[in-house]
């Protein structure tokens, strides 16, 4: 048999009224308890990363917006406004669904600053990963991408950074040159070719202009519209309920409703739609569904014998995204 190693002592994690830096799992916790950094301090913080938050952009405006760049729309940017103002040497902070080799943000040569929205996050708080990459962004130098790195547990989130006040304003593009400003001559030969890819993968999508946060999308085989809404999932299917039972859940001639999505804790309805029928065919039908489906989330009533059914087969057609 071995020596039995002689037996430490290790203190409590000691309170020291300062944050405790994020260090690997296996050092010495900064706290100076004697413990590693995964049975101290760690211990909390590894809580806090797998703790999943349902609706991260909860709070937001525009919060079936975020829903949409983050899971739907290839190719789209909006501008963010920051609580104070922009810092000096920063002329704009702007969102956009994807960066160019999968940079988590970019500080530009100008200053200005790019924070993607689809990237993979290191913990189970989205708005706390994002916020973090936004605030590396604003410090680093003009001309460089920011890479990705383990969020402490106790950062701020996006609600703590942006204007609460602002509106969020998403421009739906229909590739990524956006990824190179007029001003810069060319792009980096890296850049160009992750450009040229993600135009070729990205599906042709429109934001209607008549209702919220509802895009239209283009695939081979039928067209889509898919409509992140922000009301209570049970209440919304519900709703959806005594419309399907009645006939009147479509979008009109050759549209059916297919079921739905379940996103960051929202629900994303999605129609069928013929080939012809393009984003600006859709904006009247969609106007005139927004109505009805404002009367019946107004509804009081049990559901009919029908309208379950009609519930029990939105529900089986439920696809949970994140």
């Amino acid at each position: 048999m071995g020596k039995k190693r002689p037996q430490t002592k290790a203190g409590k994690p000691q309170a020291t009224g300062e944050a405790v830096p994020v260090v690997g799992a296996r050092e010495p916790c900064p706290c100076g308890s004697g413990r590693r950094y995964k049975a101290c301090h760690g211990r909390a913080a590894a809580h806090a990363v797998t703790e999943l938050v349902q609706r991260p952009f909860e709070g937001l405006p525009g919060e079936c917006d975020w829903v949409a760049l983050r899971e739907l729309v290839p190719a789209a940017t909006a501008p963010l406004h920051l609580k104070g103002g922009l810092p000096e040497g920063v002329p704009s902070v702007t969102l956009a669904t994807v960066l160019p080799m999968a940079w988590p943000a970019l500080r530009r040569d100008d200053g200005s600053v790019l924070l993607a929205l689809q990237n993979d996050t290191s913990s189970g708080d989205l708005s706390r990963d994002l916020a973090d990459t936004l605030q590396r962004a604003l410090a680093a130098q003009p001309g460089t991408p920011v890479a990705a790195h383990r969020v402490p547990a106790d950062g701020p989130r996006l609600q703590d950074l942006l204007d609460a006040d602002a509106g969020f304003e998403p421009v739906v593009h229909s590739g990524f040159e956006f990824w190179v400003p007029d001003a810069e001559q060319s792009a980096s030969p890296e850049v160009a070719a992750s450009l040229e890819r993600a135009n070729a993968a990205a599906i042709p999508t429109v934001k209607l202009s008549g209702v919220d946060a509802a895009y239209w999308c283009e695939t081979p085989e039928k067209n889509h519209l898919r409509w992140v809404m922000p009301h209570p999932e049970e209440e919304l299917l519900d709703a959806l309920a005594r419309l399907h039972a009645a006939g009147a859940s479509s979008l009109g001639e050759g549209t059916r409703l297919v079921g739905s999505f379940r996103a960051h804790g929202l629900m994303v309805p999605v129609w069928d739609l013929p080939t012809g029928m393009g984003a600006k065919e859709c904006e009247q039908p969609a106007a005139e569904f927004a109505e009805r489906l404002a009367g019946a989330l107004a509804a009081d009533a049990p559901l009919t014998a029908e309208e379950r059914r009609a519930r029990g087969g939105l529900t089986n057609r439920q696809v949970t995204l994140s």
